[in-house]
């Protein structure tokens, strides 16, 4: 049976399926650190599933430390024994769809941490970027058009001006269900965007001015409306 991804909760259960797969060829096959997997395409036919939803699946257990992908020659077995695999698997398997305040909780922790460091490690390549982004923003707000994507792009521009690659991955991972959510529970109103946009030059010049502290509490004022409509649900 070939599976294919019809819906998120469909993809879930696919990219779980895979994962559970992949585990079991780990275990039978008795891999250990160092151990080389299949090639993507070799899974592919193998699990009957797209070269696409296996990609997906290495990249997740990439991100919990069980495989390590190196470039033009394969993806590995990573240093950890098969009882921690099976547990760690076990454990993601188990793993609940975040809800919108847990998300919104996140990604508070996270940028006011983040802001902090784009401050002090932005590059001029850097607030580059994170202008583009906000003229974006900007640009598409003052024509009354839906701008959450470019909002997200700014803020995703200052994860990466931080030059932590840990959290920069973290927003990315939670930026597709921030963007669906948002537009769920229509959260940034026409007046609101209006304010987002000062709040964002405010963010902006505080990075520029190379001032952690100011860019933290920018960021914090910035995120007060959404953290309030959050707990008001």
């Amino acid at each position: 049976m070939n599976l294919e991804i019809l819906s998120k909760k469909d993809n879930k259960e696919v990219l779980n399926t895979i994962i559970s797969k992949i585990r079991d060829y780990i275990l039978y096959k008795n891999l250990e650190s160092g151990d080389k997997l299949p090639s993507e395409r070799m899974l592919s036919e193998k699990f009957e599933v797209s070269r696409g939803a296996i990609r997906e699946a290495i990249q997740k257990l990439e991100f919990y430390g069980i495989l390590n992908s190196i470039p033009q020659s394969g993806t590995f077995v990573a240093n950890i024994g098969q009882i921690a695999i099976n547990g760690i698997i076990e454990d993601i398997l188990k793993l609940e769809e975040s809800d919108f305040k847990s998300l919104v909780e996140t990604r508070i922790l996270l940028e006011l941490k983040t802001v902090r460091l784009a401050a002090i490690r932005r590059t001029d390549a850097d607030l580059e970027k994170i202008k583009a982004a906000l003229d974006a923003y900007t640009k598409k707000t003052m024509n009354g058009d839906d701008a959450v994507q470019e909002d997200l792009l700014f803020h995703l521009a200052i994860a990466k001006a931080s030059a932590n690659s840990t959290i920069n991955t973290l927003m990315l991972l939670i930026t597709p269900e921030i963007i669906t959510n948002f537009n769920k529970y229509h959260v940034c109103d026409e007046n609101q965007a209006q304010k987002g946009v000062q709040e964002h030059l405010e963010i902006y010049e505080a990075i520029q001015q190379k001032n952690p502290q100011l860019a933290k509490q920018k960021m914090k004022d910035h995120f007060k409306v959404l953290y309030q409509y959050c707990y008001n649900l």
